[in-house]
């Protein structure tokens, strides 16, 4: 049976320095749970969303995840960071594995404009295998909310969505629904973290590939560690939750050409009418 024991880490953190409090958190939890194989946790974890502290990678905060995964022999998603590049930022997660080595990095394709202004897009989607386990794919926060994205990584072959997130605003209810919603279009597990305290409200959600809630977190501090069943994952994918819809084999078999996605003669849903992209103004 192939299972990920995953811990998502919902933490209160600041916008600040978080680096030593996101190691006393993980050490406690691998000592309380050492059959963990992966730990996760929010967007923008080390030093929240402030992009002055925008660092290079590779670079000392990045080697300090890693130092802490080889620690303690696990894969780490420390969120992600504000990565300085010449004279672009991206908001980037780095993929650690047990033995301390950043196995991929991938940046943000959704900043949340027009708020998260100067960060740069990225553009390449990231998969990578746990041997033996499962492949995983990662997307951060607003990329959610772009179904592209995560049909994507379903087509690239992830059967898990890892996807950290620094919400505090009042549409968090919106982010659960897409949570649940990408789980069951892609039928893959969706694993959402997000923060807690003064930088997020919380309520990251674990769905299953039949939008089933897994669990769901309150408001505060909270340590959601569960194993993930793959070879159940994999008899959805082959015979559809309960016996039903096959979402994924469908998709790959039709011949439809989605008009959103552009053509000589289209204007995609006329969305060049909708004005610029800008703050709202009183």
């Amino acid at each position: 049976m192939s299972i990920l024991s995953i811990a998502a880490l919902q933490l209160e953190l600041e916008n600040a320095n978080n680096l030593q409090r996101i190691k006393a958190e993980v050490d406690a939890v691998v000592t309380r749970f050492p059959w963990v194989q992966m730990v996760v946790t929010g967007e923008l974890s080390g030093f929240g969303f402030n992009q002055e502290a925008a660092c290079e990678l590779p670079g000392e905060p990045e080697q300090f995840f890693c130092d802490l995964a080889a620690q303690h022999g696990i894969w780490l998603i420390p969120g992600s960071l504000y990565e300085k590049r010449g004279d672009d930022i991206f908001n980037t997660l780095s993929v650690i594995d047990p033995d301390g080595s950043v196995v991929a990095r991938y940046q943000k394709m959704f900043p949340f404009f027009p708020y998260e202004m100067g960060v740069t897009p990225g553009s390449e989607f990231v998969v990578f295998d746990i041997p033996g386990v499962c492949k995983c794919g990662v997307s951060i926060c607003y990329d959610g909310w772009f179904p592209e994205t995560t049909r994507a990584l379903a087509c690239m072959g992830a059967e898990v969505i890892l996807h950290p997130t620094l919400t505090n605003t009042i549409d968090r209810d919106a982010e659960l629904a897409i949570a649940r919603a990408s789980a069951v279009a892609n039928q893959c597990f969706f694993v959402d973290v997000n923060a807690a305290g003064r930088l997020g409200n919380g309520r990251s959600i674990v769905a299953g590939p039949g939008g089933d809630v897994i669990y769901q977190a309150g408001k505060s501090r909270e340590i959601i560690a569960l194993q993930l069943d793959l070879q159940y994952l994999r008899r959805v994918r082959e015979e559809g939750w309960h016996g039903l819809g096959q979402p994924l084999k469908s998709f790959r078999d039709s011949q439809v050409r989605f008009p959103q996605y552009g053509g000589e003669s289209i204007d995609p849903m006329r969305l060049s009418d909708l004005g610029t992209l800008q703050k709202p103004s009183k």
